[in-house]
């Protein structure tokens, strides 16, 4: 199976994208974008306002409640060249712990212009309630195509207010457009809540206050877990086949409550809102299946390969069982929350073990995402873009939806 996957050619993923098709604003509603409705062999068209009425009446929607870093801090050396210092993850702690440093603290980064930053130190300036502070990066070592950078600050403030105020929020590049002050309300879902995120889970950007409350009306169920999405997310396919492309690692935080939770939705579809929202709850099954056979490991990391090795034995473990790996790992460690990271790769091959539905955007051609989609839905995904297509839908982060309930 393994062999088979890897043989994967990317270009069978393609599809035309018209350059006009892309969303380069979102809509002034968030409710109001379209919807394309998959259940089963049926196709139809809604508005997002709609998806409460289309979900099964027992289902549980789980949401990423990650909020997006204002990540890319401009730094302006006195030459007049400006060098983007953009903020990937916490270098030596978690994320939690990085945004509350109140001093210093070090990030690996992706620096733009960086021909031009020869040495030294570099100094932002930005004001909070008419009060200017300072920022100070150092370079360190580079790591891959990345770099260590020192923060360092004065003010008593955390770095989660300082990033927030001196930095500006990161668009996907394919949009092709500075960010505007509008963006720092609208590439934020409404019920973010954890810093951490380069890119939003752009799935959750059409819910509104008003469709969750219709959610509730209605007794559909809501779980909120945390994946921190990287900007290896926009990394596209690069390599013919699919055994030569490396995933991206992400970090994922789960809270112990939550696996209760799922435990108790046992039996019930459990509907992902948006891929980030996929793999997190896939990883976390594969990281119960890991402690089912060795219960002493230290850490959850989830490889890209991880279910397609040995997939006949060590996939059959109930999904419910998988979380109560998880659950009496974290309770014999004294854990209420557990940090962990995932590489997982969902391609068509992939046997879903947690999420029965999807709701989602329309990706980027031959993208990881588009092959997570495939593998929910098979080939279907052509007719549901051709038709999106053909029928004047918006592609990719601020465009139209998806609900995928095979």
């Amino acid at each position: 199976m393994l062999s088979d996957l890897q043989a994967l050619r990317i270009e069978d993923y393609d599809y035309p994208l018209p350059d006009e098709r892309i969303a380069r604003y979102p809509l002034a509603e968030r409710d109001q974008s379209k919807l394309l409705c998959l259940k089963g062999d049926s196709l139809s068209e809604h508005r997002f306002c709609n998806l409460p009425s289309l979900l099964p009446a027992d289902a549980v929607l789980v949401f990423n409640d990650t909020r997006v870093i204002h990540a890319r801090l401009l730094f302006r050396k006195e030459t007049g060249a400006v060098i983007e210092v953009f903020c990937l993850e916490p270098h030596s702690m978690d994320v939690t712990e990085a945004f509350a440093q109140r001093e210093r603290c070090t990030w690996t980064c992706f620096i733009g212009n960086n021909k031009k930053w020869k040495e030294g130190l570099l100094a932002l300036q930005f004001t909070i309630h008419d009060t200017r502070y300072t920022i100070q990066a150092t370079r360190c070592e580079a790591v891959g195509n990345a770099w260590v950078v020192d923060f360092e600050w004065t003010g008593g403030l955390s770095f989660s207010e300082v990033i927030e105020a001196a930095g500006v929020i990161p668009l996907p590049p394919y949009l092709g457009r500075e960010a505007e002050a509008s963006d720092a309300e609208r590439y934020q879902t409404v019920y973010a809540h954890h810093d951490g995120s380069v890119a939003a889970p752009t799935a959750g950007l059409h819910f509104t206050p008003r469709v969750l409350d219709a959610l509730r009306e209605r007794g559909i169920g809501t779980e909120y877990l945390t994946l921190h999405v990287g900007a290896g997310t926009f990394k596209p396919v690069s390599t013919p086949t699919i055994g030569e492309h490396e995933m991206h690692v992400e970090k994922v935080q789960v809270t112990a409550d939550n696996l209760r939770h799922l435990i108790a939705h046992e039996g019930k579809p459990l509907i992902a809102v948006g891929t980030t929202s996929v793999r997190t709850l896939e990883s976390l099954y594969w990281f119960g299946v890991q402690l089912h056979s060795r219960p002493d490991q230290p850490m959850m990391h989830v490889n890209q390969w991880e279910p397609y090795a040995d997939e006949g034995t060590r996939g059959a473990l109930p999904a419910v069982e998988a979380f109560s790996h998880i659950l009496a790992w974290m309770e014999r460690r004294g854990m209420e929350r557990l940090d962990g990271e995932t590489q997982l790769l969902i391609a068509p091959g992939y046997r879903y073990r947690v999420v029965s539905g999807l709701v989602t955007n329309f990706h980027q051609p031959k993208s990881t995402l588009l092959l997570l989609v495939s593998a929910l839905i098979g080939d279907r995904w052509r007719d549901c873009y051709r038709y999106a297509l053909d029928h004047q839908f918006r592609f990719l982060s601020y465009g139209d939806s998806c609900l995928f309930l095979p």
